[in-house]
């Protein structure tokens, strides 16, 4: 009679976590954290989220990624453009708004996940890099030396001047609180930074979301914060469905 309730016990343990296991979403490690782990002793970095798409065919989530690095011991900056890489749902609508921007940078070993506007982290206002330079109307602009005039294009400015007042109102007043800078269009309507400001419009390498049509991107958010929703009540299920019955055995769920 033991044996058989040791067994029964044992059957109801496996059920239990078979369910608790297709309950919650599968495990989908943020490609970004990859990246970093394969640059730890890479001193300096950019990472940018150079596009965004979902692929109806195959339902899957996707960026593509631009890196500026620095390797060590050079002065050199180097340039990289991944390609697709799968994102979890969750990931997905995190960084929705953020396309065209710096979302991970690395300085002096540093890691800071603050998501800016690309390069005002590291390279805008940096006179390791270039120099303020004031006009005849009083206002100044970013010039960087010829040795890193490049960086014009691979950050998207082109021939877009980089204000000093749009950079040290992102510097003053959201850079200290964590707030992401999305700025002001030279028009005075929409925003400058993000997937609908206009810093994107004038990249010369045209984007796969902004290629979309609007009821595209706007069943795609509709989707993604779906998913997403979904995705985090099952896992708060799980969790709380296992920490409850394997109270007192030393198991426990948490993130």
């Amino acid at each position: 009679m033991k044996q058989f309730y040791r067994a029964l016990g044992l059957g109801a343990l496996v059920l239990l976590i078979q369910a608790c296991t297709s309950q919650g979403p599968s495990f989908r490690k943020n490609p970004v954290d990859d990246l970093i782990k394969d640059m730890t002793e890479v001193p300096d970095f950019s990472i940018i989220l150079y596009d965004m798409n979902f692929d109806e065919q195959s339902e899957q989530y996707q960026h593509q990624y631009r890196i500026l690095k620095e390797p060590q011991g050079s002065d050199s900056i180097l340039s990289e453009t991944t390609g697709w890489l799968q994102v979890s749902p969750e990931y997905f609508n995190e960084q929705v708004d953020n396309m065209g921007m710096t979302i991970v940078s690395k300085t002096n070993g540093t890691v800071d996940k603050k998501v800016s506007p690309p390069g005002y982290n590291q390279y805008v206002g940096n006179e390791k890099y270039g120099q303020w330079r004031q006009q005849s109307d009083g206002s100044s602009f970013w010039e960087f030396y010829g040795k890193y005039a490049f960086l014009r294009s691979v950050l998207g400015f082109g021939y877009s001047p980089i204000y000093y007042g749009g950079w040290y109102d992102y510097r003053r007043n959201y850079y200290p609180y964590g707030r992401t800078y999305y700025g002001t269009a030279s028009s005075g309507r929409g925003n400058r930074f993000g997937t609908t400001g206009s810093h994107n419009s004038s990249r010369s390498t045209a984007s796969t979301w902004n290629s979309k049509d609007q009821s595209f991107k706007n069943r795609v958010r509709s989707r993604v914060q779906r998913s997403a929703s979904r995705s985090r009540t099952n896992r708060s299920g799980s969790r709380y469905r296992s920490g409850s019955s394997s109270r007192g055995r030393g198991f426990g769920g948490g993130k």
